[in-house]
């Protein structure tokens, strides 16, 4: 057991060292030169979301060629080579991913017109640039997703060997590579087009924030709010990360962005390493489904279901409030447990002065939320939010950037985008291989066969699926590939076609707070200076709910807003007391500690309020045994403050 553990906290080590510590640190011209690319590629995609492109195929190669380059000239090839100059390895690399790229983008329109026929030279460069996709998913992403990719490569080839179902007649080299890289089946597919038209501006939108001060405007005002009440740093984790999620729906990003803050303040006010570290990753994988940007994943999910984005950020705003709720009232009964206080007043940033200094940093944030809910094209949304952001850090002197923070925010959104944009491509790979092969097919019948007409086990087989591609892939890789292969057996078996995405989606997100490989905990670990794994476990507890969640989405539509205003309302209320039922059967205490029979109370309360339909029965027997076990808890916390007044 013990070498079991050395193995993952070994491996986790290394997984969140690759998430957020492995860039090279360049010199001199190379330095000048890596950022030059970077802020012209920042530049092309607000120029294409202002004025568009001549087609979709063009963007995603120009959107690729610039990432793949910077991928080479900032990721080392291991662990041995230089972190402040590039290999004639790294080089080669970059010119090959150049080099076949600009092939593509003059060639491609040819092997279009000559109806999709290609040529020896298409299949060289075409297989140049799979091997640049491969090696740039390694140093970027991580081996995990790499192998799978190759996988998928060796069972396009070698489909007349494979078992049963799985078999198929196999295809040659050049057909393989001709669909990954001249057609937008396979590299250039949807992934990456929608790394090239949301994500990359919507991380440009929350870098230009970043620079302007917005990211400690939400830091501040979180902390003025909730600072000084038990457990104050906690809560405001939670609250600043919810904030940072509306702008930035990358996990480990937001661990070591807030954290870097939050964790050292709960720490110092009593909270236990482990439980600092746990608290900080669970609320900010809650990015990933915090609307109104969400995760990469969520574009995704709008472009494969074919529904306006609006309709998808509109289904996430109450299961995230609802994992919210969760964690901040996790947090606050952890404190009432242990007798923690707040931050000193001193201690604790003035709101008035918060908002004095940056509030209007939060109109950019207003109008994305306008021209989302409006319809306009998520690309249109945050180009002119990104305008006003600029536009209007120049009113303070505190917020106002220069020509170096602006090309810095152009630099760091490009090199920020690279670990999604590679993750994408590699993914396009994955893709293009199920459409040739008809895999989608195959993997959707044997799912359904395994479940038969039962929804609950198609969607408990999906949940597993999920968690263990998300151990070692990223959100939206390990999304994309249980799009196509299991979101069509859900929605044979009855799920709704966004309640099926959105449910891989929820399950591909929490599996970064799930053992055995959390990477958003380990990365909370490494700021907390706790052990992993059990930082992991503790994160585990404080975002059980996710894992009811996505199943409330697809037995509880009322949660996705579908309904009469009524109906919503009084699901979201229902749900929200099974909620806080939940977090008192978890903690053993609401008010004071529970005896048995309460915490038995509010665990059969949660799972009535939380795990069945609605309705009048099972949802008054659910309130009826909240009542039980809390009116006592309310009475003895009556008597005991009357006490304490009396004494005083």
């Amino acid at each position: 057991m013990s070498v079991f553990r050395r193995f993952l906290d070994r491996f986790s080590k290394s997984q969140v060292e690759g998430e957020v510590a492995s860039k090279r640190e360049l010199q001199g011209l190379l330095k000048q030169i890596c950022a030059a690319i970077a802020v012209a590629g920042a530049l092309y995609h607000l120029y294409t979301a202002a004025y568009g492109t001549s087609s979709i195929m063009t963007l995603r190669v120009v959107h690729w060629a610039f990432l793949s380059v910077l991928v080479f000239m900032l990721y080392p090839a291991s662990r041995r080579s230089p972190r402040n100059a590039i290999t004639a390895a790294d080089a080669l690399f970059a010119l090959a991913a150049l080099a076949s790229s600009a092939y593509i983008y003059f060639r491609w329109k040819a092997i279009v017109d000559n109806a999709g026929f290609t040529n020896m030279t298409d299949t060289i460069m075409g297989a140049i640039m799979v091997v640049v996709v491969l090696e740039a998913c390694r140093r970027a992403v991580g081996m995990p997703l790499t192998v799978i990719a190759g996988i998928f490569l060796v069972y396009a080839y070698l489909g007349p060997c494979m078992p049963g179902m799985l078999a198929h007649k196999g295809y040659s080299i050049s057909r393989i590579v001709s669909v990954l890289y001249t057609t937008t089946d396979g590299i250039y597919g949807t992934p990456i087009g929608i790394s090239a038209s949301y994500i990359v501006l919507f991380i440009l939108f929350g870098a230009f924030l970043q620079a302007s001060g917005g990211g400690k405007f939400f830091t501040d005002v979180a902390f003025a709010l909730v600072g000084r009440s038990p457990g104050g740093p906690a809560k405001a984790a939670v609250v600043s990360s919810g904030l940072m999620g509306t702008m930035s729906g990358a996990a480990v990003a937001n661990v070591v962005t807030t954290g870097t803050f939050t964790i050292p303040l709960m720490k110092k006010s009593g909270y236990q390493p482990h439980v600092a570290g746990a608290v900080e990753a669970v609320a900010s994988s809650g990015g990933q489904i915090m609307p109104p940007v969400m995760g990469a994943a969520a574009f995704m999910i709008a472009e494969i279901v074919g529904v306006p984005y609006a309709k998808v950020a509109l289904a996430g705003v109450i299961p995230a409030l609802l994992y919210y709720i969760y964690l901040y009232y996790m947090v606050h009964v952890q404190a009432r447990k242990w007798g923690l206080s707040g931050l000193s007043k001193e201690d604790t940033p003035d709101l008035k002065q918060a908002f004095v200094e940056r509030g209007h940093l939060i109109i950019p944030v207003v109008v994305l939320v306008y021209f989302i809910i409006k319809g306009y094209s998520p690309a249109m949304g945050v180009f002119w939010s990104i305008l006003f952001s600029v536009a209007l850090a120049m009113l303070r002197k505190t917020t106002r950037m220069n020509l170096k923070s602006t090309l810095g925010a152009l630099e760091s959104a490009m090199t920020g985008t690279i670990t999604v944009a590679a993750a994408c491509a590699a993914a396009g790979i994955i893709g293009g291989v199920v459409s040739l092969t008809g895999l989608g097919l195959r993997f959707s019948s044997i799912l359904t066969a395994w479940a038969g007409d039962s929804m609950l086990l198609g969607l408990f087989l999906t949940m597993v699926a999920s968690l263990v591609l998300g151990c070692g892939l990223p959100t939206s890789a390990a999304y994309i590939i249980l799009a196509v292969l299991s979101a069509p057996a859900l929605e044979k078996l009855g799920v709704p076609p966004l309640a099926a995405h959105l449910f891989i989606f929820y399950f591909g997100c929490i599996s970064t707070i799930t053992p055995p490989v959390a990477l958003s905990a380990y990365a909370g670990a490494a700021i907390a200076g706790a052990d992993p794994m059990r930082v992991g476990w503790t994160a585990f507890k404080f975002g059980l709910i996710s894992f009811v969640i996505p199943y409330m989405m697809i037995y509880r539509p009322r949660l996705m807003m579908i309904g009469t205003a009524l109906e919503i309302i009084l699901a979201a209320l229902f749900t929200t007391i099974g909620v806080l039922a939940l977090v008192a059967a978890v903690q053993g205490y609401a008010w004071r500690p529970c005896k048995l029979y309460e915490r038995l109370a509010f665990l059969a309360a949660s799972a009535l309020l939380l795990l069945f339909p609605l309705h009048v029965g099972v949802t008054g027997l659910g309130l009826a045994l909240v009542a039980v076990a809390a009116v006592p808890q309310m009475a003895a916390e009556r008597r005991r403050t009357q006490c304490a007044a009396a004494g005083n």
